[in-house]
């Protein structure tokens, strides 16, 4: 049986909370370390993915460690006509979930480092190559994630999507927002890390681009990859013997 609603949106809010902070402190960490704008961002990016890493480690036994709404999205409708992976009723919840914790961690970042618990973002992100970025790293997410899935290897996905985000960190020219709900926290830090909030419209609509895509892909590439949803991020204790019997084994 899986954990309750209301403990899977709390590991939902609580994961996403340490994320954005990840994000945020570690930002804020290495601008007051180094005045090198290169290294700033490597030091955020390693921060990132360690911390994304552990994170799904934590919180996938709980609620799949979804932490973006993009990702529960993709899952609810990848999902929907083999009845696995997050329920229509719960989506609203997860998504609500998560962008309040999203908030929740840049709060909780600005006051470890002594700023304003609210502070606005004033850093302009905006411009086609960086709506462009934002696609091509929510599709990717999206590949890598639901492709460990459907290929039964869903326990490497915390340091497979770790890795991913922290080296799209640089491959992408607007760094791999890749969530909404972390987009949107984002805002309210005006740090290394954060996004004016007049540029977070064209960010997440960039990102929903990224979802049509990625799950557009994914359709095309693993026809069957929704019997897998379930299994999103990481796989809940119970669902071992329904992955024993879709990879041909049995349980005893």
């Amino acid at each position: 049986m899986n954990p309750t609603l209301w403990r899977r949106l709390l590991a939902e809010f609580t994961g996403t909370a340490m994320l954005v902070t990840a994000v945020v402190g570690s930002g804020v960490m290495a601008t007051r370390l180094t005045d090198d704008i290169g290294l700033q961002l490597l030091e955020n990016s390693v921060a990132t993915a360690f911390a994304l890493g552990a994170l799904i480690l934590t919180f996938g036994p709980v609620s799949g460690a979804h932490f973006n709404p993009v990702v529960s999205a993709a899952d609810w409708f990848l999902g929907r006509r083999t009845g696995t992976g997050l329920p229509a009723r719960d989506l609203a919840g997860y998504v609500v979930a998560q962008v309040a914790g999203a908030i929740g961690g840049s709060v909780l970042a600005n006051l470890m480092f002594k700023l304003p618990a609210v502070d606005v973002a004033t850093k302009d992100r905006t411009g086609s190559d960086l709506w462009l970025g934002e696609v091509v790293a929510t599709a990717g997410l999206l590949l890598l994630i639901f492709a460990l899935a459907r290929s039964g290897r869903a326990a490497v996905a915390p340091a497979a999507v770790g890795a991913y985000i922290g080296a799209a960190y640089w491959f992408t020219s607007s760094t791999s927002f890749a969530n909404p709900a972390v987009t949107i926290g984002r805002a309210f830090s005006d740090t290394f890390a954060g996004i004016a909030p007049g540029s977070v419209p064209g960010f997440v609509a960039a990102q929903l681009a990224g979802l049509v895509a990625g799950a557009g892909l994914l359709l095309a590439l693993y026809p069957s990859v929704g019997s897998a949803a379930g299994d999103v991020l990481a796989p809940h204790p119970d669902d071992a013997s329904r992955q024993l019997r879709n990879h041909g084994g049995t349980t005893r």
